[in-house]
């Protein structure tokens, strides 16, 4: 999986989201699905886009405790 792709599509996801602040729960398999990829290479790409820097991830203190992803 292209993280650069990945990248593109979460980022556009969280842009695109009502929350404030701008944030994201991904769905590993559904973002897999659409790839046609493993929902494996996702979170290893996700785990590369935070550890480079390019996105933020978080949890939420509130239920349903979702990890988020925001943009830095």
């Amino acid at each position: 999986m292209e993280n650069d792709a990945l990248f593109s599509h979460v980022k556009s996801m969280i842009v695109s989201s009502t929350k404030v602040p701008k944030c994201m729960a991904v769905s590993t398999v559904k973002v897999a699905d659409l790839y046609g990829v493993k929902p494996m290479e996702i979170e290893q790409g996700l785990n590369a886009l935070v550890d480079e820097g390019r996105l933020k991830r978080e949890k939420l203190n509130d239920y349903p405790n979702y990890e988020v992803y925001l943009l830095p």
